[in-house]
């Protein structure tokens, strides 16, 4: 299992806040974290990177070999708090930082098992082998909670004026709660983690197109051209893990 990824300022932004890593902790466990990140011209790109950075340094601290996925939710749980508390500290001292925070998905395949932690609208899919994209976490935004009221429907809420205000973020506040997904892995099948840069200009039915017509490698930088293809109006990351 491997893990690859790419980020792409987009066509109308003037910097890139979103940050992204891919690697492995063993030769059975692979992961990728995606960060998109909001507030003032800098403090996005430092939410973001802070918590790249922090989540990533404590996952690697802390892992050990044969690690199982409740015991890795554990892990993630407290990485993710140090990350929360490290970005509202930060833009607590700078008033330049201030309201910064970060989306987050992050996933990490175990063997054939695969555990997914998110906050926000960042999102992860897994595609498997019947040519099916399957959307694995719920976003924690104000239109998804509209949908889920009754007070809009999926295709509205695409084109809606508020579609990206968010309900959770990393870092805005002293403690945050993140949601946790486990499945796992069908034979063949690729787990993809975005940011809303994607899917906010990419319907699911046109990602699911490419992820089936291209290879794992060239796969990141076809979405992202789509995205830009599709007026790129957001930075835009994507990650892949699979065989």
């Amino acid at each position: 299992m491997r893990s690859i990824g790419c980020t792409d300022i987009g066509r109308l932004r003037s910097t890139n806040q979103d940050a992204f890593v891919c690697g492995k902790l063993a030769d059975d466990v692979t992961f990728a974290i995606v960060c998109d990140g909001m507030g003032g011209a800098s403090g996005g790109n430092v939410a973001s990177t802070m918590a790249i950075r922090t989540i990533t340094r404590r996952l690697t601290e802390s892992y050990r070999k044969g690690m199982t996925i409740a015991s890795m939710q554990h892990v993630l749980e407290s990485a993710i708090a140090a990350a929360n508390i490290e970005i509202y500290d930060a833009a607590s001292l700078d008033a330049d930082l201030r309201g910064m925070g970060t989306t987050l998905v992050l996933a990490v395949v175990i063997g054939d098992r695969v555990l997914v932690a998110h906050i926000g609208d960042s999102r992860a899919y897994v595609a498997t082998a019947e040519q099916k994209l399957e959307q694995v976490t719920k976003d924690h935004s104000v239109v998804q909670q509209m949908v889920e009221r009754g007070q809009i429907t999926p295709e509205e809420a695409k084109t809606h004026p508020r579609r990206n205000f968010i309900t959770r973020a990393l870092g805005v506040a002293d403690t945050v709660a993140c949601d946790f997904t486990e499945f796992v892995l069908p034979e063949g099948a690729l787990v993809l983690c975005c940011t809303d840069g994607l899917t906010g200009l990419v319907d699911t039915a046109d990602i699911a197109a490419i992820v089936w017509k291209t290879a794992m490698e060239e796969l990141p930088d076809r979405l992202i051209a789509a995205a830009n293809r599709a007026g790129g109006s957001d930075n835009i990351t994507v990650t892949v893990i699979g065989e």
